[in-house]
């Protein structure tokens, strides 16, 4: 195939992206823990990032799910990057007025985990439910907070 027949890629900045789509289940966590832990190894981050970056997705997955529709899916999508790998993890919700509690224990673990953390809603078009995703970003070694 020559470079004219091969299939666009968006232009990612360096970066390489990973998508990981389950049923929201808490029993596929670890699965998902597992390929964040691979990514963050293979980008040579220190071993401090990597279980940082473990633990947060794992809290940041484990609060998705419990507000998470039955019989939805739970999409991670990790953006490798040279210094940093940014991590957003989606759920459906069957209700719109669905949130993420950002006052509880987990938060604040997930805010000490994680160098940037936030959470972003999506209402449907016919208000019959919304997305709820985590938004969270671990640099490769220690930065100043």
């Amino acid at each position: 195939m020559s470079d004219l027949d091969s299939p666009s890629v968006p232009d990612l900045d360096g970066a390489s992206s990973v998508e990981v789509r389950t049923s929201a289940s808490p029993a596929l966590i670890p699965t998902i823990r597992a390929v964040a832990s691979d990514l963050a190894a293979r980008a040579d981050f220190d071993l401090d990032a990597i279980s940082d970056l473990r633990m947060a997705v794992d809290e940041a997955c484990a609060t998705l799910v419990d507000i998470a529709a039955a019989r939805s899916s739970l999409l991670c999508t990790f953006l490798v990057r040279p210094d940093r790998i940014e991590v957003h993890a989606v759920v459906e919700t069957g209700n719109a007025d669905v949130k993420v509690s950002t006052d509880t224990f987990g938060w604040r673990v997930l805010q000490t985990l994680a160098d940037d953390v936030a959470v972003d809603h999506a209402a449907s078009a016919d208000d019959s439910g919304s997305t709820v995703g985590i938004k969270l970003t671990k640099h490769a070694g220690d930065l100043p907070r």
